[in-house]
């Protein structure tokens, strides 16, 4: 009778462990899906809810707005409210007057030229004090520009705006090599002369 009893006993096909490693796998997925679903939603590890990254360099200051960067006034620069006009740019313009004056021969001349330059920007205080903090850099490539500048160039209004622009591309080349970012948006000639 026992025999008969063994005989009646369903065998075994292995299922059970099939199943439990399956149902062990959907589980495992399942919590994965829903632990990437909460970093997702940032309601854990930060995701969209986390706080922005500060911007990368200088940023562009709106007219009216302070700049954190902003250079301290000089000794008897008294601190006054800016007033800005309704037109042009919304961004609010600063300059850098490079001091001394740039003196050169121009390329296969025998003919000087002596300029006195500024730089504008409208980005914030950090891109003038980057150009304080260069200025030995920056006067050398100027130099350097000028040297490069037929004495064609400079009696007409085309070539001195391209001077210009090639001054400003240098000036920011400079700036990008040592600090990663450029900023300045325009060079002016505050004096011009050729001998």
């Amino acid at each position: 009778m026992s025999d008969e009893q063994e005989d009646k006993k369903p065998k075994k096909k292995g299922m059970g462990m099939v199943t439990k490693l399956l149902m062990g796998l959907v589980l495992l997925a399942a919590g994965g899906g829903g632990v990437f679903g909460l970093m997702a939603a940032g309601i854990i590890g930060g995701g969209a809810q986390a706080e922005p990254a500060e911007p990368q360099g200088p940023q562009l200051v709106l007219k009216g707005e302070e700049d954190p960067y902003a250079l301290p006034a000089g000794k008897g620069e008294a601190e006054i409210e800016m007033v800005y006009g309704e037109g042009g740019s919304k961004y609010r313009t600063a300059y850098f007057d490079f001091g001394d004056d740039f003196t050169s021969n121009l390329k296969n001349s025998e003919a000087l030229v002596q300029v006195s330059l500024a730089a504008s920007t409208q980005r914030d205080g950090r891109v003038l004090m980057w150009l304080k903090e260069h200025q030995t850099a920056i006067r050398s490539r100027m130099l350097v520009e000028l040297a490069n500048t037929g004495e064609e160039e400079v009696f007409t209004p085309e070539g001195k705006k391209k001077l210009q622009q090639r001054m400003t591309d240098a000036i920011n080349e400079v700036l990008v090599d040592r600090e990663g970012f450029g900023g300045v948006d325009r060079v002016y000639f505050r004096t011009f002369i050729v001998q």
